[in-house]
Order: C-alpha cells, then sequence, then structure tokens
C-alpha cells in the first residue's frame, strides 16, 4: 500500500534487523566508509554512523529524491534512536510484513543495526539503552495505574448497576 502523502516516525532505529551476519554487514560498510570524493575529500561523501541516519539513507536510496515529489517524501519521514519525548505517548504501529520472524528463515543470519552502527563509529549505544530503560519503567507504571483505575470505574458500574437492577425487581414486588 503506498503512503499517499502521510508523515511516518520511525522509532528505535537501533533495534531493525538486517540480514547477514554482523561480520559480513561490518564489511560492506566499510567499503561504504572508503568512498570518497577524489578532488577534495573533505567535501565530499557524507557517512553516517547513527542507526537513524542509516536507515534515513537506505530510504533515501529507495525514493527519486533528486525530484520534488521524491523530496517531499524523504522530508515527511522521520527517524530517531530510542523513543523521544513528543512520541513516546502516541499510540506506535507494528508492520507485520517487516517482522522478521514473518519475512526471514529461523535458520539466516541476521544482526542488529545498533550492534553494526556502534562498530563502526556511533557512540551513543549505552546512552540509548539507558534512556530506553526509563522509558520502559515509566511506560509500565503508566499502564498498571490505568489498569487500575480502569479496574475502578469498571466495579462501580457494576455497584450502580447492581442497584439499579434491585430497585427494578422491588418495583415489581420481587
Amino acid at each position: 500500500m503506498p503512503n499517499q502523502g502521510q508523515r511516518v516516525v520511525v522509532v528505535r532505529t537501533e533495534g531493525i534487523n538486517i540480514t547477514g551476519s554482523l561480520f559480513r554487514n561490518k564489511v560492506k560498510f566499510s567499503e561504504f566508509l572508503r568512498k570518497r570524493l577524489l578532488t577534495n575529500p573533505r567535501r565530499g561523501f557524507v557517512h553516517y554512523r547513527a542507526p537513524s541516519r542509516i536507515f534515513w539513507r537506505t530510504v533515501r536510496g529507495m525514493l527519486p529524491h533528486k525530484t520534488a515529489r521524491g523530496a517531499a517524501a524523504l522530508g515527511r519521514l522521520k527517524a530517531f534512536e530510542g523513543v523521544p519525548a513528543p512520541y513516546d505517548t502516541k499510540k506506535r504501529e507494528v508492520v507485520p510484513d517487516a517482522l522478521r520472524a514473518v519475512k526471514l528463515s529461523s535458520f539466516r543470519k541476521y544482526c542488529v543495526l545498533g550492534d553494526l552502527s556502534s562498530q563502526v563509529g556511533w557512540g551513543k549505544k549505552d546512552l540509548i539503552q539507558q534512556l530506553e530503560q526509563k522509558r520502559v519503567t515509566r511506560a509500565e507504571t503508566w499502564h498498571k495505574r490505568r489498569i487500575a483505575e480502569a479496574n475502578k470505574v469498571r466495579k462501580a458500574l457494576n455497584v450502580a448497576e447492581i442497584t439499579k437492577v434491585r430497585q427494578e425487581l422491588a418495583a415489581y414486588g420481587y
């Protein structure tokens, strides 16, 4: 299904799975790192190490980013490591067609984008893990509190419903 102009935000890009072993992907990425502009290497090729930027560049390769339409589509894509503040309270969606269990045979090798990034020069892996752990504990406490409140409301509605039924039965003489 085409995107049709919606904004897409990808969170936790450090958890994306890549087919092939970590060693093979590291070799491929090191070949990419060797690419540069011959006349002036400082002006040339930009090699992003962060998982969000690697993902962004991968998607850019799938789009006609040099046309206005492709540039607009790429502008509607945001990618983040972890789940930053405005998106941690929003409902998230999983794409079932992109799950490893659906797309990849169980005996195939794969690696995680965060591991590859940290091996090629991304230094924020530990920080992102700490922030994710804090976010998960906060979300768990919020979820438990919400379930407790919903149970209170449900019990109150049940009590109100039972008293209403008793009143109706009393009105009929039961």
